[in-house]
């Protein structure tokens, strides 16, 4: 009997142990889902926010592209890099379309190329991004559905048009510092801090939008990139568990802090928002115009690049005061 008890709770502490380790979602909106929490936005919600357009000023949240700009090169990704195809002199000489040397010297033809990693400038996680044991959001396995030419499901093609509420969280500001020391990690009390000094509130469906001040370091890529403070995972879970945050961004490159707080997983904030609540993260967004101007709520309208079965996709959003 004795034995019976002790392989008992054995099994009982085990199940437990495993119903706590983090799980890829179910998504709420049905087994083909592949946007997690942007099903939040309607044709209703998108009416109303742009209902309240205050008109004047428009902020663009992106960041420009160019040789030497921070980027993930230090894991084996790829620089950005562009490089002329056609030039003016070039088409001149070579001809390549058959026009004849006066047709050349009258229309002066440049073309370019761009090469690139997807998570460079600003741009937005898929949900097929990071996920937990073989799976990414809604339970889909990498084994069945990643092939050599991207993920057939959860793909960066599949993100809708934003628009929606979008706040300012300016942490930086809140603690009265122009930026967030090296390696700061943000938590559930900075985050109500901040939003009790900017008198601001959340609602659920937002674009949650969090301000560290590292931007002002992002024309030199080492300072960038070296022990940046983001968030950190009870946060995290805040603004999404609390308040239903729809997206979240930072300034940053990374958007969460560095190193881990848990031994077994290296990017838990990224794994938590992807994997676990189908929630896509903006990262390297510009937020020092809305932070000089105190812009805290407005209207987010971004659009992303469809590259089919992509992890993450360029985006360019701009930010609308509201009244």
């Amino acid at each position: 009997m004795k034995r019976v008890l002790m392989m008992t709770l054995s099994l009982a502490l085990t199940t437990h142990a495993l119903a706590d380790e983090p799980r890829v979602g179910v998504s709420p909106w049905g087994p083909a889902d592949e946007i997690g929490r942007l099903n939040l936005m309607t044709d209703a919600s998108r009416a109303s926010v742009l209902s309240r357009l205050a008109g004047g000023k428009a902020y663009d949240l992106s960041v420009e592209y160019f040789i030497g700009m921070p980027s993930w090169q230090a894991a084996g990704d790829p620089h950005y890099r562009i490089w002329m195809t056609h030039t003016p002199e070039g088409t001149v000489i070579d001809d390549p379309l058959q026009l004849g040397t006066a047709m050349n010297r009258h229309v002066s033809y440049t073309g370019a190329a761009v090469s690139m990693y997807t998570h460079m400038g600003t741009h937005i996680d898929a949900l097929n991004h990071f996920g937990l044991d073989g799976k990414i959001w809604n339970g889909f396995a990498a084994s069945e559905h990643a092939g050599d030419r991207g993920w057939r499901v959860a793909g960066a093609e599949n993100i809708p048009p934003v628009i929606a509420r979008g706040v300012l969280l300016d942490v930086a500001a809140a603690k009265g510092l122009s930026m967030l020391p090296d390696g700061y990690r943000i938590t559930p009390d900075d985050l109500a801090m901040t939003l009790r000094n900017q008198r601001s509130e959340m609602q659920s469906g937002d674009v949650v939008l969090i301000r560290t001040g590292r931007m002002q370091q992002f024309e030199d890529a080492s300072a960038y990139m070296t022990n940046p403070p983001g968030l950190g995972i009870a946060a995290a879970r805040w603004l999404v568990e609390k308040h239903g945050a729809m997206i979240v961004g930072a300034d940053n490159l990374s958007f969460e802090a560095f190193p881990s707080e848990r031994e077994e997983n290296y990017v838990p904030v990224h794994t938590y928002l992807l994997a676990e609540q189908g929630t896509p993260i903006i990262e390297l967004l510009n937020l020092e115009g809305l932070s000089k101007d105190r812009i805290y709520e407005f209207a987010f309208i971004g659009g992303s690049l469809k590259l089919r079965g992509a992890d993450a996709a360029p985006i360019r959003p701009i930010a609308l005061p509201l009244r």
